[in-house]
């Protein structure tokens, strides 16, 4: 979902730098490419560590690759807020029930943690490429699936609409982790941040493109489903030319092609070894460390440990307030909500301004998380997610459509996904990275997302139910007071990670604070 999002990492990889965090690598490893490094052009290099032009271009135009797997995800997060008014339209041939209908739109969220728990082991088994082949093999089965939906048989269209739908949620669940983790192991720490940030971008970007063809289309979702096919098969065209992951051809001891992956992904000619031979005994050498601190201790063993279960208790509470605050009931039901909240302008027109809302925001959030941490941007999302919350829910009682105010609730709308998208809808997300040991890592980041999707199908589900018998003002009214509630947990429980490495975050959470070492609880001040 997607904005379905990059910090998730592999087992293989939690002995890299976090991909949203460039300072939390373990201190007794080191790193690959030093992150202070400039750009350079091209010329012998005199420094290994060196990042050419030609490398730089060649680790941007794979990882633009990669992700372009993504934007089919973000079509599917968004397809039933363009789907769902023509679906439960009386004047169609064939409709849902309001029933149905929120089964069709929630259904994806209960099956995303199954993709992620798949995308863990494809992988590591089939490697990185390949897995990107498959996202977009079974996309391209559920758009085709859709796009031939019944036009005759309501209970049949049903059934075919839940099984692409079952389809795609899984595709969301496995589009969590490759792309980023790809951008990750091939790309210079100078550029390591912000190309892992692009999974978050093209989530957002296929939310908009759908948005877009259901305001084009508004009343031919099937059209939409083709449109849709057509791009999957080109998105799965395009990962034909990039190669493997060097890191996993590494793990599986196939270093010739390592070799030649590498060379490719920084930019060497065929005859320059040195640099390349010393940076995959350096690979070989991370992984074989990282395999040896394995433990065989029981995960549910590690889950009594104290810098195991605060963090997990934090995360998923901070998930249960991204669900709660209404943040995916507006991106699944962008259209829907948009009329339940008096927007005076075309419902399918006021989505196409979330998905270019939460893109627009979404760029600006690499400079806003490094320049100011974690707490000030989440405690400006939770008091920008209240008051518009709050707005919308006056707005529904005073209708101000037919008079000077009638912009006021677009503003509203627009101002909620772009204060919810610079802190609850993508911190939850970049934190785990930063909050989990890294031996447990890959599974509790995974209980997490686990967690965090069963909340979104739930109130997904429940929306619809929601405002049929509290009415659209009081589920305003239940958003707003739970975004004022999350402030005080942010204030309260959410500790700043920005500036922190792991052993001091994992040492904060078993409560011992090294001497000198700011507590990560009050370190509320922006650091610039």
């Amino acid at each position: 979902m997607a904005d379905i999002k990059p910090s998730t990492m592999t087992n293989l990889d939690d002995n890299l730098e976090s991909p949203n965090h460039q300072k939390v690598q373990p201190q007794d490893e080191k790193p690959l490419r030093s992150s202070t490094e400039s750009l350079s052009s091209d010329g012998p290099e005199e420094d290994p560590n060196r990042l050419t032009r030609k490398a730089a271009i060649m680790q941007i135009t794979m990882a633009i690759v990669a992700n372009i797997t993504i934007i089919s995800s973000g079509m599917g997060l968004g397809f039933p807020s363009i789907a769902m008014i023509e679906l439960t339209n009386s004047t169609s041939s064939v409709t849902l029930t309001e029933n149905e209908a929120s089964w069709f739109a929630s259904v994806t969220s209960i099956m995303c943690p199954f993709g992620g728990l798949l995308a863990g082991f494809l992988l590591d088994k089939v490697g990185r490429k390949k897995t990107l082949y498959f996202i977009n093999f079974i996309s391209i089965i559920s758009w085709v699936m859709m796009a031939m939906a019944s036009k005759t048989d309501s209970v049949l269209l049903f059934v075919e609409l839940m099984v692409a739908r079952v389809i795609i949620g899984v595709a969301i669940g496995l589009s969590s982790s490759p792309a980023s983790v790809y951008a990750a192991e091939i790309s210079h720490p100078s550029l390591r941040g912000r190309l892992t940030l692009l999974t978050a971008l093209c989530t957002g970007i296929g939310m908009l493109f759908i948005y877009t063809l259901g305001y084009m289309f508004k009343d031919d979702w099937r059209f939409v489903c083709i449109i849709c096919s057509i791009f999957t098969v080109v998105s799965f065209v395009t990962v034909i030319p990039i190669p493997e992951s060097p890191s996993w051809l590494v793990s599986k001891n196939k270093l010739p092609k390592a070799e030649k992956s590498l060379k490719k992904v920084r930019g060497v000619k065929g005859s320059d070894n040195a640099n390349i031979t010393m940076e995959l005994d350096i690979l070989a050498e991370n992984i074989a460390r990282f395999r040896a601190s394995q433990t065989s201790k029981s995960k549910l063993v590690m889950l009594q440990r104290p810098e195991v279960y605060k963090p997990l208790t934090i995360m998923c509470t901070f998930f249960f307030f991204q669900q709660f605050t209404g943040i995916f009931v507006i991106i699944v039901y962008a259209a829907r909500f948009s009329i339940e909240a008096g927007v005076n302008i075309d419902p399918f027109l006021s989505a196409v301004f979330v998905g270019l809302t939460r893109v627009v925001t979404t760029c600006l959030m690499s400079f806003i998380s490094d320049r100011y941490g974690r707490r000030p941007p989440a405690l400006f999302s939770g008091f920008g997610m209240a008051t518009c919350m709050f707005g919308l829910a006056a707005c529904t009682v005073y209708p101000v459509a037919g008079t000077e105010l009638r912009w006021i609730p677009t503003f509203l709308l627009v101002a909620f996904i772009f204060c919810a998208t610079l802190g609850f809808l993508t911190l939850p997300f970049a934190m785990i990275a930063e909050m989990y040991p890294a031996k447990v890592r890959g599974f509790v980041a995974g209980l997490t997302i686990f967690v965090g999707y069963t909340m979104s199908f739930i109130i997904i589900k429940v929306y619809p139910a929601m405002v049929h018998a509290l009415g659209s003002e009081n589920v305003f009214l239940f958003f707003g007071i739970i975004s004022v509630i999350g402030i005080g947990f942010v204030y309260i429980f959410l500790p700043e990670t920005k500036g922190r490495t792991l052993e001091e975050i994992e040492s904060y959470f078993r409560g011992k604070t090294e001497v000198g070492e700011v507590e990560l609880k009050q370190n509320t001040e922006a650091k610039v």
